[in-house]
């Protein structure tokens, strides 16, 4: 009867594998080589006969002694069975042994039950397999709990199943239990609980090691089966080191194929591709005569480890690959072919890439998805579309090829094409009733629809998806972020937890990123807290979002603090905190200290590195570190770059470097864009090449190039800071021909630029016609009526400003400071003052108290002004003790203990500044102090600094004038001097008298006299009374009008009946009929 349960059993096979004819995947070889690991280690592709497990089974039968004395009787009931059992047994054998169908379980064993045969084991352990096959392991553990004595085969049978299903915990507690309860595993066994460990992942590198030491103990230590498994598995669970997989392949004598595999697969995973091609070159050399070659998931391992080399070898070890591959003939093979379309896409070869893919005989949608990702990386996502319509008909396309496409819609260059695209997919996919067949699809349209500007869209498709996963809920927080709605991403991010999701990173930078752009620091400091419970804040790119916020938060402090908790830091952290700190003023030596350090780690630098640090040494104006940094670019050949090209351009620009701007600029050619023009304008305009910067607003005009609103900005600014007002208006012209009129930061600088000129009445004009205004636009007005010496139309405006619900900042209390200064309101300066951190929360800057000690310095309270100074809460700089040295100026030399400790501390801070002399030289000089005027101007010349010279000047028809105090060299010289004699005379006659004090050289009346009718502004108002016109006079001076001047100025325009504007270095004077606008408070 034996040999009659034996030829039955000849048909049976339990399979302890998964998928029998499961097919190696392209992305991994090591799946196929796991689940091969249980075929006959001769015949790969061949399944396990029952014989082998029947012989198992009678081996532990006959070898180990049962606990029951019955179970002999039991188990020898096989013996017993008659002919016509022997029939039905073999029915129910023949009629079960291939199902997967739980159902067809159940009935299998029902019938055993029926029949009689529940006592034997082999049986039961088919039913076991049965369940196992058909995914049932609830059932499948219950009939083992029930088996009254089990055998090494029903224990393997279970363990493989919970292997197979994906339940390792469940596989390596079955196989503690086993060894508790006394069985010794079997190779297959020993493989199972393997396969377990490995999909465990590296928690369970502990346990695979301690089956590793049990395995040493028995007969199977160098059984190629279970070694091969060792080396999976440490392949997987130590990902510190292949050293232990190397260990197992170098003990074991008989490899197979397999094992070569195995090994090459550990070292590929880890990028080791040196190491996989000198196990590639022993494997073809062999030892003790067994020679293997090289086959197909061997060449799949090692072009896959090509992605992944550090060295930059990738490219050129494909190649070689290739050459290989095309002498063994794997070329056309379905598994060498994807993976090499993969890689060739991957390396931007994607022309070789398709080559590959025609010349397959077999295609998959592996394959062809792997090239379409190749396109739409290489930002070819109109040709990845293309291909996709070619090639459909070619594969059995499913959901991920839709999923795949969708991605190169929303790569489009033109986001309306991309979009337009993607709809003609979206009525396709609802069509053919796809849409919820995989989560993934609507997780697709969401994505594309977010890329496409089509946020809408987007959120009805999210709307219409029935079930939403992690992905579905980042890919619409981060469309609302990439679309502006930073609102509505925080409120989804919310909403997301509240449906007890839990967040990933990619949730928490986006979320982050719209935190930055409203400015919402609170709900920041909160995600930061979120992370740090998930343990996201370890998470590289987490840390990157959490700089980028904190540093657009001006939370400097709390930037260094995340930067300094990275683990471990990668490019991305290091640029992230380069450019935060460059950005910011204060902290620019710091973010070249930190890129020094970035290169002393061993930091590869690219052009994101150059982008953010040029900036940081172009605002120290450091010719020589500039010229290292540029040696840098030159070196890691990002010279070619535009945005690292823009970056140099701008820091030769501000060093005063206009050739090499120049050089630049003319190297650029076709890479140049607006940023290139407007930097090189910039760079005009801070070296005071003002007709060059013009040249090339019309070289661009006449090219075609269009003016963006920072090009009209720019130069409109340079025209605000030379006051040149016909030029300012020819760019306003342009302006409007562009329809930039309308733009905020365009009407905001034109305002600027008309007040500055003098022309606050069409600063107000085009102020009440823009359709939108901003704080810059307020602030703009605000300042610009202080500087012409409309205090209360500066305040009335600032009251207006906070009317219409606009949030005053610092540059607005500048303004409004100014104008309480300039016209003498004393306790409403200080209201305001501080109203700024009881009303608004501003903290004063340096700015502010210099606004109200100028305030209190023009009031003559000279007193007042040092006791301020004193309850200070912030150090004095430069520009406070100017401004108390001028008070003292004011005041004829007034408070001279005051005048002579601001003189010290302005001498003291900066000895080299020219300015700061002639400012204590004319404040001695008001007080009638010669001797120390001259002690003043001997440590001028002993500090070896220079005046400037006061210069004015006017703007012509034929071009711009100017003129120093006592000129000569003009033309019409003779015309001047005789309009300035006649003027003299006739205020005179209307009672006019020099201002002899305003003489600041120890001379007689007579000559100071003389000495003030030669200064420059009187010059060129005589130059322009020469000519015929009856505009108003323009005059512009590079320092403070003097105090004759001024009243002077009030005569002539009394005299000729013109409005005088002066403009000085500290405001405007508007001088109509004999008065000036300031009210002689200035």
């Amino acid at each position: 009867m034996i040999r009659k349960i034996r030829t039955s059993a000849q048909r049976l096979h339990i399979y302890i594998n998964s998928n029998p004819n499961s097919t190696i995947s392209t992305i991994s070889q090591q799946t196929q080589l796991e689940t091969l690991i249980f075929s006959d280690h001769k015949n790969p592709n061949s399944l396990i006969p029952l014989q082998k497990l029947i012989n198992e089974f009678k081996n532990h039968r006959y070898c180990i002694e049962p606990r029951d004395p019955n179970s002999i009787e039991r188990t020898q009931n096989l013996d017993n069975v008659s002919g016509s059992g022997s029939e039905t047994f073999e029915d129910l054998l023949s009629r079960y042994e291939g199902s997967s169908s739980s159902l067809d379980a159940k009935r299998f064993h029902l019938e055993i039950v029926k029949k009689g045969f529940d006592g034997i084991l082999v049986l039961l352990n088919t039913v076991v397999n049965v369940y196992v096959r058909a995914g049932d392991l609830v059932l499948a553990r219950n009939l083992f709990d029930e088996i009254p004595e089990r055998n090494i085969v029903s224990w393997t049978c279970l363990i493989s199943g919970y292997t197979r299903h994906k339940m390792p915990e469940e596989a390596c507690c079955l196989f503690r239990s086993m060894v508790s309860e006394g069985f010794s595993p079997t190779h297959y066994t020993f493989g199972a609980v393997l396969r377990a460990c490995q999909d465990a992942g590296v928690e369970y590198l502990r346990f695979g090691m301690q089956i590793h030491s049990l395995v040493l103990k028995t007969r199977y230590r160098l059984d190629a089966v279970v070694c091969n498994s060792l080396i999976s598995m440490y392949g997987i669970c130590c990902v510190e080191s292949s050293e232990y997989a190397r260990q197992v392949f170098d003990g074991l004598e008989d490899r197979n194929s397999i094992t070569w595999n195995a090994m090459i697969s550990v070292y590929s995973k880890r990028g080791d591709v040196g190491s996989g091609l000198r196990l590639l070159s022993g494997m073809q050399k062999g030892k003790l005569g067994y020679v293997f070659k090289p086959n197909e998931y061997t060449f799949g391992s090692l072009i896959t480890a090509t992605y992944s080399a550090t060295d930059g070898s990738g490219l050129c070890l494909l190649e070689q690959m290739l050459s290989l591959i095309m002498k063994s003939g794997f070329l056309s093979d379905l598994y060498v072919g994807s993976a090499l379309v993969s890689g060739l896409a991957r390396f931007g070869l994607l022309d070789f890439a398709k080559d590959v893919f025609k010349q397959m005989e077999e295609r998959n949608i592996i394959s062809m998805n792997g090239l379409i990702v190749g396109l739409v990386k290489r930002k070819r996502a109109v040709e990845a579309v293309k291909f996709f319509k070619e090639t459909m008909n070619l594969v059995d396309l499913n959901c991920d090829s839709y999923v795949v496409l969708l991605s190169a819609c929303a790569e489009f260059s033109s986001s309306r094409e991309g979009n337009n695209k993607g709809k003609e997919v979206h009525a396709f996919v609802l069509r053919n009733g796809m849409f919820d067949v995989k989560v993934a699809i609507g997780n697709g349209f969401v994505n594309m629809y977010s890329k496409c500007g089509s946020i809408v869209d987007a959120c009805k498709v999210f709307k219409l998806m029935g079930a939403k996963d992690l992905v579905t809920w980042n890919s619409m927080i981060s469309g609302f972020d990439h679309n502006g709605c930073f609102e509505e991403s925080l409120l989804s991010f919310r909403e997301m937890k509240r449906n007890g999701l839990v967040p990933s990173n990619y949730a928490l930078i986006s979320t982050l990123s719209s935190c930055a752009n409203l400015r919402c620091i609170k709900e920041g400091y909160q995600l930061h807290s979120e992370g740090i419970k998930l343990g996201l804040d370890l998470d590289a790119s987490v840390s990157n979002s959490l700089l980028a916020f904190y540093g657009q938060s001006g939370c400097l402090s709390d930037c260094r603090k995340v930067f300094s908790l990275i683990p471990v830091c990668d490019l991305i952290s290091w640029n992230s905190i380069i450019g935060v700190l460059g950005a910011s003023e204060g902290s620019v030596f710091e973010a070249i200290e930190y890129f020094i350090n970035m290169m002393r780690d061993g930091w590869s630098l690219n052009k994101v590195t150059f982008i953010n640090v040029l900036p940081a040494v172009s605002s120290l104006s450091i010719l020589g570190l500039g010229r290292q940094v540029h040696g840098l670019v030159l070196k890691y050949c990002v010279t070619d770059d535009g945005a690292v090209e823009n970056a140099l351009l701008s820091f030769y620009g501000k060093c005063g470097e206009i050739d090499d701007c120049d050089k630049i600029f003319s190297r650029m050619a076709e890479r140049r864009d607006d940023v290139s023009w407007n930097s090189l304008i910039a760079g005009y305009i801070h070296n005071g090449l003002f007709s060059k910067a013009m040249d090339v607003v019309w070289f661009m005009m006449q090219k075609g190039q269009t003016l963006d609103v920072f090009t009209f900005a720019t130069v409109l600014s340079a025209c605000a800071s030379v006051a040149t007002l016909e030029r300012g208006m020819e760019i306003h012209a342009r302006g409007i021909r562009a329809c930039l009129e309308s733009d905020v930061v365009v009407g905001s600088t034109l305002v600027d630029m008309y007040s500055k000129c003098g022309r606050d009445d069409y600063a107000l004009s085009v102020f009440k016609m823009m359709p939108f205004k901003n704080g810059f636009s307020w602030n703009s007005m605000i300042s610009g009526f202080a500087r012409h010496g409309h205090g209360e139309k500066a305040l009335n405006f600032f009251r207006e400003m906070l009317d219409e619900g606009q949030k005053p900042d610092h540059v607005t209390f500048v303004g409004v400071l100014s104008a309480c200064s300039h016209v003498g309101l004393v306790d409403e300066g200080f209201m305001h003052f501080e109203s700024m951190s009881k009303k608004y929360g501003l903290v004063p800057k340096i700015e502010h108290y210099s606004c109200m000690v100028d305030l209190l310095g023009r009031a003559g309270e000279l007193q007042k002004v040092e006791d301020f100074i004193e309850i200070m809460p912030i150090k004095p700089n430069v520009l406070m003790w100017r401004t108390v040295v001028g008070a003292c100026c004011r005041a004829n030399g007034g408070k001279s203990e005051l005048g002579r400790h601001a003189s010290e501390m302005l001498l003291g801070l900066e000895p080299q500044n020219g300015v700061n002399y002639v400012l204590i030289s004319n404040m001695y000089a008001s007080g009638g102090k010669w001797e120390e005027v001259a002690k003043a101007r001997t440590a001028m010349k002993g500090a070896a600094v220079r005046k400037e010279a006061g210069s004015s000047w006017v703007t012509m028809k034929d071009g711009v004038h100017s003129f120093v105090a006592g000129d000569k060299s003009h033309p019409e010289t003779d015309e001047i001097y005789a309009k300035l004699g006649e003027l003299n005379q006739k205020m005179k006659d209307l009672g006019y008298v020099p201002l002899t004090k305003y003489s600041l050289y120890d001379l007689e009346v007579e000559n100071k006299e003389e000495f003030l009718s030669f200064h420059s502004e009187k010059l060129a108002v005589s130059f322009v009374l020469i000519r015929t016109s009856g505009l108003p006079i323009r005059i512009m001076k590079n320092l403070r009008v003097c105090g004759d001047c001024h009243s002077a100025f009030c005569y002539i325009s009394k005299i000729v009946g013109r409005q005088i504007i002066l403009r000085d270095s500290n405001r405007f004077h508007h001088f109509v009929d004999g008065n000036c606008s300031c009210r002689g408070y200035w």
